[in-house]
């Protein structure tokens, strides 16, 4: 009985950690790059399949400072890059899906940023007016849980 009840108490701990997953930057990105603010002058695009199962709100340790619409997403992030040269630039990230798609950022400052629909058509889009050089961590997510494909589009401008 004993075993049985440890066998049950064991289920139970590796649901609850399954259920309170979230997005997480300690995680390998699904791809990872190297871009400066120069570089990125010119528009460039990712393709990614949207889409996550870990609920944004469900997680305490992320507190975007911006939109506060619903989202799921992947516990690795989609793509790091490590961006440098960006003293004179804003940075714009943006999506164009297939769905309602969301994205959540965590920024070198270790900044959370989240957005739904500033794209227009159900896509999200977030500037970073002042980024700082290092490492950037995004996740393509879905308003209602659901996977399509999508692109990740990220552009500077001169400030």
């Amino acid at each position: 009985m004993f075993k049985s009840i440890l066998v049950a108490i064991a289920a139970l701990f590796a649901m609850t950690t399954a259920a309170v997953a979230c997005p997480d930057f300690n995680l390998s990105p699904q791809a990872a790059y190297q871009a400066s603010g120069q570089q990125l002058y010119q528009k460039r695009g990712f393709d990614v399949v949207a889409g996550g199962n870990h609920y944004i709100w469900d997680c305490p340790s992320i507190r975007p400072g911006t939109d506060t619409g619903a989202g799921y997403f992947p516990a690795a992030p989609d793509f790091s890059f490590q961006l440098s040269g960006m003293s004179r630039y804003q940075l714009v990230l943006s999506v164009v899906s297939e769905c309602d798609a969301a994205l959540l950022i965590n920024t070198a400052s270790a900044n959370w940023y989240y957005d739904d629909d500033d794209n227009g058509n159900l896509d999200p889009r977030i500037v970073l007016t002042r980024p700082i050089d290092g490492r950037i961590d995004i996740w393509i997510g879905t308003y209602d849980r659901d996977f399509c494909n999508a692109q990740l589009q990220l552009e500077t401008f001169d400030r």
